[in-house]
């Protein structure tokens, strides 16, 4: 009897101990690890749509690298003010007055202190009420029992606390918690023969974009030059712009002059952001598999060559009344919280999005243009002139591109359930990363993410069995985009409509580069003909395109096509057809002119929704129901 009472007391104390051990602090639908740009408005986004969230950011900032690392010049987008992304930048605008009061230096049109860049975006987070925001935070430990999440997080100060989580989101700058979970990724550059990318290297390698440790400088009036940092070498920085020292350049094509080069990236209130690239305070080092010790190593190193860049600046540039601003960063050396990186670990997810997709959308086996949750107008853009070898990579600078659209399944990993991955740290090539790794197409990827992850809550089902199109539509409803096209604004009444028919495929969109500027067409004012009425037979194949070559559509002829796929009665059709063109205010009805494929699109919306008609999958091929 003893020993059962023994054996009784045994059971009891092990499964209290078990319970002691998970003790709960804090319960949620969604843990956000990291505040950057993609996990803030991961939050946002979740939250919004009714999810119990929680932001966990190492730093006391958020945004990350559009605050937190200075760089608050925002690269592209800024005809696709996508949803979180715009309303950011409509605050901004409210903030300096005008949206015309941020075009302060030739580098962007958005460019704003990273210190108004992070009140703003602490203000959009402490309006929701289902979210939580813990600064100075950092992951200690994770893992995943029965489908949940237990975060374990140590605060300054705090004892560690215990999170558990239904969904988590890595939205750190390298790819860390996807690491900690098992995830498979790449590091470096992809060769030719795996990506059939033209311009990739043969072979593969692991080096990565230089990175950045931005500064942000101020002009005092008076001498303010620092003392000669140890080592400095002004041969280092000798041609960063037109001076007498600048003998040999790099870039024969780039050595601009002083002004150029310190207007670059001017701020409100004349301030300075500090990210040259052209020998100038890039750095390279890798960073991604270092241990957090090697890392802040590294990094000291790194911050000490922007200081070294800042003395060539103020003493062989004649810069001397600028100086590293006292009232941006609340750092002991003022100098950004973290720097800037271009590039992390890179996923294996659902998906993977490479630069044939981005030039080619439609030509490519699978269509993930259909599954798109972001958009982006950014060429190409890699860093890697501070690289010893420099010469023997692929040249990646401003690689011309149209405007493109992510697709969502580069989110989600392929091996991993219950997780989520943002950042820069999605399934995408090295190449393509150098156009997907920017702040507005980032900010989009994480509201994306916390969509996806607010649905999978809210469905009780794994991340990805979530449908595409209720991401898309969540998208939709939340003022982002699915397609780049720039034939309306977000507010136009027809905007969805077209996005939701560009999505299916039966119009397809025409991208370009013009110049420095990458664009995506509908060509919604453009006549419909007939030969693009094929895009209808993928999703009816039972109706057969009959019509000629490249004669115009009219509308008798589109709304007479739509009563055939639709299987309803002509009269029925057209008298729907005619609701919408009011409804949209497209004009007088006149059935026997020629109908223009935004029109077109309107109907096809409006009358066979073939956007939710047929669903698809994550590589975009269509689903039978």
């Amino acid at each position: 009897m003893k020993g059962f009472i023994t054996l009784i007391l045994s059971v009891v104390l092990l499964f209290s101990s078990l319970s002691c051990s998970r003790s709960i602090d804090s319960e949620v639908d969604v843990l956000v690890i990291g505040g950057g740009a993609s996990g803030v408005t991961a939050g946002i986004q979740a939250s919004r749509m009714g999810s119990q969230t929680l932001i966990v950011e190492e730093t006391p900032w958020l945004g990350g690298m559009l605050t937190s690392a200075g760089v608050s010049a925002v690269d592209g987008n800024y005809n696709l003010p996508a949803g979180l992304w715009g309303e950011f930048k409509e605050r901004l605008a409210r903030h300096y007055g005008a949206l015309d009061s941020l075009k302060t230096g030739w580098v962007s049109n958005v460019l704003f202190e990273p210190s108004v860049g992070n009140e703003i975006l602490g203000v959009m987070t402490d309006a929701e009420n289902r979210l939580t925001v813990w600064r100075e935070t950092r992951l200690k430990s994770l893992n995943r029992d029965g489908g949940v999440w237990y975060a374990t997080v140590a605060t300054e100060g705090k004892p560690d606390r215990v999170v558990k989580a239904r969904v988590v989101i890595d939205a750190t700058e390298l790819g860390d918690v996807a690491k900690l979970c098992g995830v498979k990724y790449d590091v470096g550059m992809e060769s030719r023969e795996v990506t059939h990318e033209d311009v990739a290297p043969e072979n593969a390698n692991n080096i990565v974009q230089d990175i950045t440790y931005v500064a942000i400088l101020k002009d005092y009036h008076r001498d303010v030059t620092i003392p000669r940092p140890e080592g400095y070498d002004s041969t280092e920085f000798a041609c960063c712009c037109a001076n007498k020292l600048c003998i040999n350049p790099k870039e024969p094509d780039r050595v601009w002059s002083r002004d150029m080069m310190i207007t670059y990236g001017k701020l409100p209130n004349d301030k300075y952001m500090i990210n040259w690239p052209i020998e100038g305070n890039d750095y390279y080092v890798n960073l991604i598999e270092m241990t957090p010790e090697e890392r802040a190593a590294a990094l000291d190193k790194a911050k000490h060559y922007t200081m070294c860049f800042i003395y060539f600046m103020q003493h062989q540039l004649g810069l001397n009344t600028l100086g590293i601003a006292d009232d941006e960063f609340p750092t002991a050396d003022k100098l950004p919280f973290i720097p800037y990186h271009r590039e992390s670990r890179r996923i294996h997810g659902v998906v993977r999005y490479d630069l044939n997709h981005m030039t080619h959308p439609y030509d490519q086996p699978q269509k993930l243009y259909r599954t798109s949750i972001a958009v982006g107008d950014y060429p190409v853009d890699h860093h890697h002139t501070r690289y010893k070898g420099v010469e023997e990579l692929p040249n990646l600078y401003f690689h011309p591109v149209p405007s493109f659209g992510v697709p969502l399944g580069v989110l989600v990993p392929r091996d991993v359930d219950g997780l989520i991955v943002a950042e820069k740290s999605i399934s995408v090539s090295n190449i393509a990363n150098g156009s997907t790794r920017l702040q507005p197409v980032v900010m989009q990827i994480g509201q994306a993410a916390g969509a996806l992850a607010s649905l999978a809550v809210k469905q009780n089902c794994e991340v990805r069995n979530v449908p595409v199109r209720d991401v898309q539509d969540a998208i939709l409803a939340a003022g982002g985009y699915l397609q780049p096209y720039l034939d309306v604004t977000a507010d136009n009444a027809r905007f969805k409509a077209y996005q939701r028919i560009g999505s299916t495929g039966i119009l397809k969109g025409t991208g370009k580069n013009v110049g420095w500027s990458n664009q995506t067409w509908l060509r919604a004012d453009t006549l419909l003909l007939a030969s693009e009425l094929d895009g209808l037979s993928e999703l009816y194949p039972l109706w057969k395109n009959e019509a000629a070559g490249n004669t115009p559509v009219t509308v008798e002829a589109a709304v007479d096509i739509i009563a055939k796929v639709s299987g309803k009665e002509a009269s029925a059709i057209t008298a729907e057809a005619e609701k919408a063109w009011k409804d949209y205010g497209m004009g007088e009805w006149q059935p026997k002119r020629e109908i223009k494929r935004g029109e077109w699109a309107v109907l096809l919306d409006r009358i066979l929704d073939p956007f939710h008609a047929k669903a698809v999958d994550m590589t975009g091929a269509f689903v039978e129901q």
